[in-house]
């Protein structure tokens, strides 16, 4: 999926969140805050219950709102994604850069050293009856 403009994904989050807050405050007489705490807990998929549209206009209104706004949350939250994943990749390949590549042949630096002969059971005292 190729990526959206940031200020997209800001802006239409924002206007999402807006006509619902106006829209229920409208529809269902609602105050501006439980207006936009509903919308919010809405498009989150949250969903609490302590606020529920009563009339048939803001019953309708929030099915179509709910498929809407998910839409345009999920593809925030993908978008936020892809944003974090290209900044560690940048950040990675700064690494590499500055740090520059190792030779394959020589060891890495928190490599733990093997011992030189394996400890056999006979060779640290144990006997088999302390099994």
């Amino acid at each position: 999926m190729r990526q959206i403009k940031a200020q997209t994904v800001i802006i239409s989050l924002v206007g999402i969140v807006l006509s619902g807050t106006v829209f229920f405050h409208l529809a269902e007489g609602w105050s501006w805050l439980d207006s936009y705490f509903f919308t919010v807990v809405t498009i989150s998929t949250v969903g609490y219950g302590s606020l529920v549209p009563t009339s048939a206009l803001g019953k309708l209104a929030t099915t179509g709102f709910i498929f809407v706004g998910l839409g345009i949350f999920a593809v925030a939250i993908q978008q936020f994604a892809v944003f974090q994943m290209r900044k560690r990749e940048e950040h990675t390949e700064w690494l590499i850069g500055h740090l520059g590549h190792r030779p394959k042949d020589s060891a890495a630096a928190n490599e733990d050293d093997r011992p030189t002969t394996p400890v056999t059971d006979q060779q640290s005292g144990r006997s088999d009856a302390h099994k």
